[in-house]
């Protein structure tokens, strides 16, 4: 038992029926114009929540515990503070903090994949984003250890580098390969082998996530470490190459490439025995699977070939539980005393329930990067399983499947106490720039939410409608001189705030505005629909007081 506790509520009675906490992956506030899809969709059932008890909440920047009000919100970071009911130091302020005081470099981490012995051992390489888009990772950090490996005497340091266009401008990936060419350009001036020796687009190499397309991560497997793919000088002209093929392809979806030696026509820095590699990634959604490649010694998703004996170590443990990777360079925020927890403690059944792109977050990061269970016998975990088509192709996703698997639940001979899903439309769907696809991908969201609040209805219940992010609700990118919308589609996620609308039928209750609301106040609004005091140290519930 943990040293939190939920106490019933001296005045609020508990709900009859069961409480339901909706995330509308991705669904913003935005500027109700032809840039916001979520506006310009057909959406009967957030009309009617809108004539209703609603108000915005903060999802981006420091209210999340990013770094500056200028960091976007991203669904880790989301559904970690909708669990956890409060703020924590997230993956890019723990990073950053780590490099300004050198407590990163001091580890024992960082002096067992680069220190002076391992220097001696073998090549270093880095892999992860390039961007500065701050979700997963920052180019800044990738920069900062380059320089300290030289320092430190690395002879041979080699990039292999994910192209962003996600969480960043679209086709910006020349701009972040410039920059980080002239930082290795300046380190061979001294003498040594620096280089980016491969890389691809973060949606068709290397970052897949949740076992949804291992094809993914064993195309990064073949160019990181065995050295095959399709050769070019270097990564600017694969990128220059790529594009000049497919006109219009953005960076996210550029294919694998390995850079080659001009003389000898041979790959610069596959991955050997003896190497130290750092998946300088943050975010560890993204990056779990090919740390498994590396360190399961049991791994069989598919064939890796070779697997070389190297050292190991993730930006940060992107899985507690399965102690993946074993060895990291900035410890993860400890969350204890989450929603969930404390509800397993109480005794409450409870269930999740989101497809495939959005399991995690329902359970993992929901739970404070905590993969397993609190109590198996009162927690239901429901994974629908994805589509392995690109999104703006069927927008719809699993928004119907979703629905029908929770309103089984709620049907169900136990039916749970508290409930919460994930729709992944507005932000997958969102994440391709195309604005067709993601007004239907609004559409098929509202239609499903629909559905689920009239068995929430029937049932005596209550629903928290929420969002863990801005993303369809921004669709083009804003030019901040003359505030108009340029031709470019915006692929990121917003600052906009977020809606939380409460659907109680039969209730009265409505929500009361707090400065600075945020998705922090989320989880005890729902714990006092549930009858429950919120805990000490929670942000508090938004609902109206008694």
């Amino acid at each position: 038992m943990s040293e939190w506790r939920l106490r019933r509520h001296p005045h609020w009675a508990p709900c009859p029926g069961p409480v339901v906490a909706v995330v509308m992956d991705g669904v913003g506030i935005g500027r109700r114009d032809q840039g916001d899809a979520v506006w310009l969709a057909r959406t009967p059932t957030l009309d009617r929540l809108e004539t209703g008890a609603w108000l915005p909440l903060i999802a981006h920047g420091t209210a999340m515990g990013l770094p500056s009000d200028n960091d976007m919100g991203n669904s880790e970071v989301g559904h970690n503070v909708l669990g956890a009911g409060r703020t924590f130091e997230q993956g890019a302020l723990l990073v950053q903090s780590a490099i300004a005081s050198r407590a990163l470099f001091a580890g024992e981490a960082w002096t067992w994949v680069a220190g002076p012995s391992a220097a001696d051992a073998g090549a270093l390489h880095f892999i992860g984003l390039l961007s500065d888009g701050n979700v997963h990772s920052h180019q800044d950090h990738l920069h900062a250890m380059l320089r300290e490996a030289r320092a430190m005497g690395c002879q041979r340091v080699y990039c292999h580098v994910l192209l962003d266009g996600r969480d960043v401008h679209p086709t910006s990936a020349h701009t972040y390969i410039e920059s980080l060419e002239a930082e290795l350009s300046r380190l061979r001036a001294e003498g040594f082998d620096y280089r980016i020796a491969s890389g691809g687009g973060r949606m068709v190499t290397t970052m897949d996530r949740y076992e949804a397309d291992w094809s993914i991560v064993e195309r990064g497997w073949k160019a990181h470490v065995l050295g095959h793919g399709r050769g070019f000088p270097s990564a600017a002209a694969a990128v220059e190459s790529y594009r000049a093929e497919r006109p219009g392809l953005g960076d996210q979806n550029l294919p694998e490439f390995v850079v080659v030696d001009q003389a000898s026509s041979s790959p610069v820095g596959p991955i050997r025995d003896g190497d130290g590699v750092v998946f300088f990634n943050f975010r560890g959604d993204r990056a779990l699977e090919m740390t498994r490649a590396f360190v399961d010694d049991q791994f069989a998703s598919f064939d890796r070939v070779r697997r070389p004996a190297v050292r190991f170590v993730g930006m940060m443990q992107y899985d507690g539980d399965l102690r993946l990777p074993p060895r990291y360079l900035v410890t993860p925020p400890a969350i204890d005393g989450t929603m969930g927890q404390l509800l397993a403690e109480s005794g409450l059944h409870q269930v999740a329930c989101a497809e495939t792109q959005k399991y995690g977050h329902v359970t993992y990061f929901w739970n404070g990067n905590r993969s397993g269970r609190f109590d198996p016998s009162l927690e239901e975990y429901i994974e629908v399983a994805s589509d392995r088509l690109p999104f703006d192709e069927r927008p719809e996703m699993k928004a119907a499947e979703v629905t029908d698997a929770v309103i089984g639940s709620l049907r169900g001979p136990t039916p749970p106490a508290f409930v919460r899903l994930n729709y992944a439309n507005g932000d997958m769907v969102g994440h391709t720039g195309d604005l067709a696809a993601t007004i239907a991908a609004i559409e098929a969201v509202d239609t499903g939410l629909g559905r689920l609040l009239a068995e929430v209805e029937k049932l005596g219940g209550a629903a928290i409608v929420t969002a863990d992010h801005g993303n369809a609700d921004q669709m083009f990118r804003l030019d901040s001189k003359t505030d108009t919308y340029s031709e470019t589609p915006l692929t990121s996620h917003s600052l906009n705030a977020v809606p939380l609308f409460l659907f109680e039928p039969q209730g009265a209750r409505r929500l009361s505005p707090l400065p600075g609301a945020s998705l922090g106040n989320v989880a005890s609004t729902a714990l006092e629909l549930l009858g429950f005091e919120a805990p000490a140290g929670y942000l508090p519930s938004l609902l109206e007081r008694p």
